[in-house]
């Protein structure tokens, strides 16, 4: 089988994150299940963390792998969307799957797949994905796996996973035609991970979201910790543990204010792991979070005009791009290329961005959720903008827009999509796989 045709296999079946899925309708956890008893159960054969909530995981999962792979552990690392390959979904110590082994466990895949009981209905992409994540790091004998959650979290196939530690990052407002348009809502799907006896840690929530994850874990009898600014704190007798580093203090390799947020989270996994025998020296600890790295966050592509890369997709993360902005440069001027998905709350978005933005360029990725309509993005954006949107194209065509209106002491922004920060990285040539 040639690479190519490992993903067109892939890319057959029901791909949730291309056109929005309808919860539980399109996935099926007994199915996932189903699949992974019939290659032998793999996730079983070494310790996991799980990771949900709506911003932040990625950041939060990366943190939490560095850190093991500080203290001399083999760790898989399995996260979504990827940036530029599919291969970048599942690494081993940071390492992309290679695309022999990728291909080598789709054969194995498609004979099961096929003889699967009709009744467990149509297979996603994203559970295939998941199936292959897991195969591999128990060949790859990893000594961790730290597992990010696709969409939500209760219906997620990566929710078949029983972890020895789960974390939910910040919650806030996306997806909320799958997840629901209350923030209780949104906090119950993403709840769903937490399972019976295996603790929890949470990031600071808006009070009924954290009620919703207090009711869960009692229901499921699993400790529910807070990561607070100085200390984890239970969430039921109040009782507080310093961390093994201060978080206000250490060096992170990733910027911006929402970090120590995000690594507060980390070290609370970390606490709870070394609890159950799986200590980190914190020397380890701290080179791990100095020397992670998130590419398509808060990233900076040095010049003149600097230019900065994030994937900001909802009102919370582009309130955070905005603060870290004015916390972490100092610009003249600020040019903004901004690509939106069809699915996200434009209005949130453009409410944070636009006021402190000097120029507007709009753009739109190749993919299928892209609002590529830029008629109807700059009739969206007029509201907010300080000056009439410039139609940029496609996002290279955009980004050398933004460059001949920028002087070089301004800054260029690229951001709205994940998929616009890719086709952004690929323009500028940064470092990146293709496959």
């Amino acid at each position: 089988m040639r690479y190519q045709d490992a993903i067109d296999y892939l890319y057959s079946f029901l791909d949730s994150e291309r056109r929005l899925p309808h919860l539980p309708a399109e996935f099926n956890l007994p199915r996932t299940a189903a699949l992974l008893a019939a290659l032998g159960s793999p996730e079983r054969r070494y310790p996991s963390v799980v990771i949900a909530g709506t911003k932040g995981k990625g950041s939060t999962a990366v943190m939490v792998e560095a850190m093991l792979r500080a203290g001399r552990r083999r760790v898989g690392l399995f996260t979504s969307p990827h940036l530029h390959s599919y291969r970048e979904r599942i690494q081993i110590d940071r390492d992309l799957i290679s695309q022999e082994a990728f291909c080598a466990l789709v054969e194995r895949l498609k004979p099961l797949v096929a003889a699967l009981d009709p009744s467990f209905g149509q297979v996603t992409t994203f559970e295939l994905g998941t199936l292959l994540a897991l195969q591999h790091f128990a060949d790859q004998r990893v000594d961790f796996a730290v597992l990010e959650i696709g969409l939500g979290g209760r219906y997620d196939s990566v929710n078949v996973v029983t972890p020895r530690v789960s974390a939910i990052t910040s919650l806030s407002f996306d997806h909320t035609h799958v997840l629901g348009t209350t923030l209780p809502e949104i906090a119950y799907q993403k709840a769903g991970i937490i399972k019976p006896g295996v603790p929890v840690v949470s990031a600071p929530q808006r009070a009924d979201a954290l009620q919703v994850l207090a009711e869960v874990a009692r229901e499921q009898q699993a400790e529910l910790y807070v990561a607070q600014e100085a200390a984890l704190r239970h969430h039921g007798s109040g009782a507080s543990r310093p961390y093994a580093l201060d978080a206000r203090e250490t060096a992170l390799g990733l910027a911006g204010a929402v970090q120590r947020v995000n690594a507060r989270v980390a070290l609370g996994v970390l606490a709870l792991l070394a609890e159950q025998g799986f200590a980190t020296a914190p020397d380890a600890l701290a080179h791990g979070l100095a020397t992670v790295h998130w590419p398509g966050r808060l990233e900076l592509v040095a010049g003149a005009p600097g230019i900065v890369l994030d994937g900001a997709h909802n009102g919370e993360s582009a309130a955070h791009l905005r603060e870290a902005l004015r916390a972490n440069f100092a610009f003249r001027r600020l040019i903004l290329v901004l690509g939106l998905s069809q699915d996200k709350d434009a209005q949130a978005i453009l409410r944070e961005l636009l006021p402190p933005s000097d120029e507007l360029v709009l753009t739109y990725s190749r993919h299928p959720r892209s609002l590529s309509d830029l008629d109807a993005l700059a009739a969206l954006v007029a509201p907010y903008a300080k000056a009439p949107a410039q139609r940029g194209g496609p996002v290279a065509q955009a980004l050398q827009l933004a460059r001949s209106l920028a002087a070089p002491e301004d800054l260029i922004v690229v951001t709205g999509s994940l998929f616009v920060v890719a086709e952004a990285r690929e323009a500028l040539g940064l470092p990146h796989v293709r496959d």
